[in-house]
């Protein structure tokens, strides 16, 4: 299960990458296709799912010491899925860039992602 969630969310981190390079061609104006920004957001969740599930099961790591990197690595993601919400609350609410928030959910999710690839190395 724990690969499982790691493919989903190397999925998500794909799209994601898409959707900044195609954020970055087009300038602050340039607004990202809704369907392909919600498909990047119900894939993470999915992985996410996956990642909470797998955790539940037999503890790894724990001779290297990264018994806990799972849990870290389902934290710093959760939060990031909070941080894109907000993302898209603040672009439906008022229209504006989101460019601060948009930083901290790519920079909470690509922690988690790095994390999560240590835990599932180790």
């Amino acid at each position: 299960m724990l690969n499982t969630a790691f493919a989903i969310l190397t999925v998500a981190v794909l799209l994601g990458a898409a959707i900044a390079l195609q954020y970055l061609r087009g300038g602050a104006s340039h607004s990202v296709p809704w369907p392909f920004a919600a498909l990047h957001g119900l894939i993470g969740i999915g992985g996410l799912c996956c990642l909470v599930l797998a955790l539940r099961g037999p503890p790894r790591g724990l001779e290297q010491g990264t018994a806990s990197f799972g849990i870290i690595a389902a934290a710093l993601l959760a939060f990031a899925a909070l941080a894109g919400l907000g993302t898209l609350l603040m672009r439906r609410g008022k229209g504006q860039s989101a460019g601060t928030l948009i930083g901290v959910h790519a920079t909470l999710a690509i922690g988690g992602f790095v994390v999560l690839a240590a835990y599932l190395m180790a």
